[in-house]
């Protein structure tokens, strides 16, 4: 009884020490321990349990908080292959035009992965890829993932003429190799035009993903804005296109890609833990902080797709699937449900 009674004294007294850390705002300082040891008793806080007249203590659940999770992942594809190459940074030789040809090897080693996985995906994918490699996307799309618009040659157009015959030439690309006309687009390097919105609008697609106006939500797409050099910004209307929002932040390729051009230099090459810092972050942020929200992921494959940084989306992901209450769902998915729960209001 003696030994069992310093015991439980003894658990007391360490219930003592995580009140003190956790309760406290701030922690007090007095007590001198590391940030990461702090941090590391409030994930593992514990709770009060009456045994034989005596409060004891266990550690808590680490499913966390009682408000309850709905959170979707959205992990989206970049199949660039080599049209970023010869569009955006016009490339002439064969050895950067090859880093897109890499494209496909990734490819199919997330294919890999998301099929043991059981993860539906979105891919992106310009019509100069589905022509190029018309197997590869036809297999996308049978082991199905969505495939989305990404332009023809992954280009800005000059013009909104332009713009509109890239934009149906991709479309044609996309449903000759997969039957399908796409209901989702994202605009080469989050390049829109003015006319953009208009072309996705009279064209009747579900969603946008080239915009940065919110993180964790999707929201309709304004027409009409006005930006001033000389005056206040004007909004304009909300229409009935979804904007799925993207960030820099959440993009493999400005990490990972080293790229020289005339205008200067890309460093890239950041090691993936770097990125999984990041990338965890906003999830943890999203999932502990929100508890409800969209994260929308963006790679590429030719970038992702290297050994040491698949590797790390593996730890990403099993992150995240130990997680309760996430999904893993499609663009077009989130854009339909959001749709239907916060209709749009025509003011």
């Amino acid at each position: 009884m003696d030994f069992l009674n310093g015991t439980l004294r003894s658990a007391n007294s360490i219930a003592g020490l995580f009140d003190s850390v956790c309760d406290c705002s701030p922690a007090p300082p007095a007590m001198g321990l590391p940030g990461a040891i702090v941090r590391a008793l409030c994930a593992f806080r514990p709770i009060a349990v009456e045994t034989m007249g005596r409060l004891i203590y266990a550690p808590r659940d680490l499913g966390g908080s009682a408000m309850e999770k709905r959170i979707s992942v959205c992990l989206t594809f970049d199949f660039d292959a080599m049209s970023v190459w010869i569009g955006t940074f016009h490339a002439k030789s064969p050895s950067a035009i090859s880093r897109g040809e890499f494209g496909r090897v990734g490819t199919e080693r997330l294919l890999r992965m998301l099929r043991e996985w059981g993860i539906r995906s979105t891919w992106f994918v310009p019509g100069h890829t589905a022509d190029a490699f018309p197997t590869t996307v036809a297999k996308i799309a049978e082991e199905g993932h969505e495939i989305a618009h990404h332009g023809y040659f992954h280009e800005q157009a000059k013009t909104p003429a332009d713009e509109t015959l890239d934009f149906d030439r991709a479309t044609a690309a996309l449903k000759r190799v997969t039957g399908r006309e796409p209901v989702g687009y994202r605009s080469p390097a989050a390049g829109l035009t003015s006319a953009t919105l208009d072309c996705l609008l009279q064209r009747n697609f579900l969603y946008d993903s080239s915009m940065m106006g919110n993180d964790f939500s999707p929201y309709y797409c304004r027409v009409g804005d006005q930006a001033p050099a000389d005056g206040p910004f004007v909004w304009g209307r909300e229409t009935n296109l979804v904007e799925m929002p993207f960030t820099w932040g959440l993009d493999d390729f400005p990490a990972f890609e080293f790229v020289m051009t005339h205008h200067g230099v890309i460093p890239g090459l950041h090691s993936p833990s770097q990125m999984y810092e990041i990338w965890v972050g906003d999830f943890d942020y999203l999932y502990d902080r929100l508890g409800e929200g969209v994260f929308i992921l963006t790679m590429h494959p030719q970038c992702i797709g290297r050994g040491h940084r698949l590797l790390m989306l593996e730890r990403l992901v099993d992150h995240m699937r130990n997680r309760n209450g996430v999904t893993f769902r499609t663009m077009s998915e989130v854009a339909l449900e959001f749709k239907k729960t916060t209709p749009l209001t025509i003011r």
